[in-house]
């Protein structure tokens, strides 16, 4: 890449990765619902009574059964009241870093009295949280929409506090830049960008390495990669470069999804896509001991990788977004083994023929098996490519050019899946209760 074209695209590509990869505790739809209500209880001003919330469909989708940190529980309603009872409102996606066991006992006190209501509501916007807070005779909503941090509306029974217009809440698009550029050029920028403006990427390893010790340290959630271990240990399988992928990188998960108070580093708005950009490529550059800037625009190449797949498609679909996190990892990877954007370009081809059709049926325990199932996708399709082998542009949805391949699996997600996410959402909703 000459420096002219390199300098022209720095400063956005730079944004972008800065922007969407942040530290997140909790998965991010229930936390969203949180900072809604905390913000909320900032304006009130007192402790609220009671709660109504409100929230989109999808976000309904991958709140229902997933755990909130510190509480041990799960749901949307436990989120809501501990956001309005302890939530930081200045916290970001760290909403809850500070809560106490007194704010949790008193958050399920209001669950228990049946004080918090969670419903669905009818919207054409994805991501849609809304949490009406009352005390005495005074209340306050607030309205969250499009990104998990950003508030739109506060309102209180006196006065509209804040409100973003609609021509505001149309922010000019942060992913304009890739429309501009190729998956070829997001590889050969990662590889040439000075590293000092890229080192703030080790921060993924650190945050994601300690959840994944904290997943392997003890049960959460399915405890997948605690599992996977002792069947090591035991010999049913091996204790191979693979093994130690899945293990590490679902630990991650099972802790984050199990609950665990350490917050991920995310991506794109997820923590299980931002654990899945980043431990294939942390256990990889440990057992390759591979040298610091070499990990460093590894992890930066899979982060950006995975940015740019995902923001052809909705910010929540039935796709299964860690499948194309892991696309981002299998970049990565490659990168470290031989350096050259074909072995990645064969890879992630490779992989959109193998899990392209990996549905989300909302954010739970179970993630963690699609994280395990996704990145051995992603290394296997890595060895094949080291064998000059992958899926050709002959065989189903992926053609001759990576760009094209993406595009084709984007367009399937965001044109036809959205049937699948109705269908989904349907059966969840209407589960009798155990």
């Amino acid at each position: 890449m000459n420096q002219e074209r390199l300098q022209q695209i720095e400063t956005p590509l730079l944004h972008i990765v800065e922007r969407d990869v942040v530290p997140a505790l909790g998965c991010t739809e229930p936390i969203s619902l949180a900072l809604a209500a905390a913000t909320a209880a900032k304006y009130l001003g007192k402790t609220p009574s009671h709660i109504k919330a409100k929230v989109s469909p999808n976000l309904m989708k991958n709140g229902l059964g997933v755990a909130v940190p510190g509480t041990g529980m799960v749901g949307l309603p436990i989120a809501a009241a501990i956001g309005a009872l302890g939530g930081d409102p200045e916290g970001g996606l760290e909403v809850l870093k500070l809560i106490t066991r007194e704010q949790v006992l008193a958050a399920k006190a209001m669950l228990e009295q049946k004080r918090v209501s969670v419903d669905i509501h009818p919207t054409e916007h994805i991501l849609y949280s809304e949490a009406l807070l009352f005390a005495e005779n005074d209340w306050v909503k607030v309205v969250i929409q499009d990104q998990h941090t950003n508030v739109i509306l506060i309102e209180s029974n006196t006065a509209i506090l804040f409100e973003k217009r609609e021509n505001e809440c149309a922010d000019a698009d942060p992913y304009e830049i890739f429309k501009q550029v190729s998956a070829r050029e997001i590889f050969e920028f990662s590889c040439e960008v000075a590293l000092d403006k890229i080192r703030f990427i080790g921060q993924a390893a650190e945050l994601n390495r300690a959840l994944s010790n904290e997943g392997l340290r003890e049960d959460y959630g399915l405890h997948i990669g605690r599992t996977l271990r002792k069947q090591v240990g035991i010999g049913l399988i091996s204790d191979d470069l693979l093994s130690r992928i899945m293990i590490e990188t679902t630990a991650a998960s099972d802790a984050r999804m199990g609950g665990a108070t350490l917050p991920a580093m995310s991506n794109s708005g997820s923590g299980n896509q931002g654990i899945t950009a980043t431990m294939p490529v942390v256990v990889v550059a440990d057992y390759l001991n591979i040298d610091e800037e070499k990990r460093l625009r590894a992890l930066f190449l899979s982060h950006l990788m995975a940015i740019y797949i995902h923001s052809k498609l909705p910010k929540l679909s039935a796709l299964c977004a860690v499948t194309t996190a892991s696309m981002g990892s299998c970049a990565g990877i490659a990168y470290l083994l031989t350096g050259k954007f074909e072995t990645a370009s064969m890879g992630i081809c490779s992989m959109i023929g193998d899990i392209s059709g990996i549905i989300c049926d909302g954010a739970a325990n179970s993630c963690a098996m699609k994280v395990s199932t996704s990145v051995a996708s992603g290394y296997k399709a890595v060895l094949m490519a080291l064998d000059e082998t992958h899926v050709t542009g002959n065989e189903g949805i992926v053609e001759h050019d990576l760009d094209r391949t993406i595009d084709n699996l984007c367009a399937i997600a965001s044109k036809s899946m959205p049937h699948i996410d109705r269908q989904v959402i349907e059966i969840m909703v209407n589960k009798p209760c155990p």
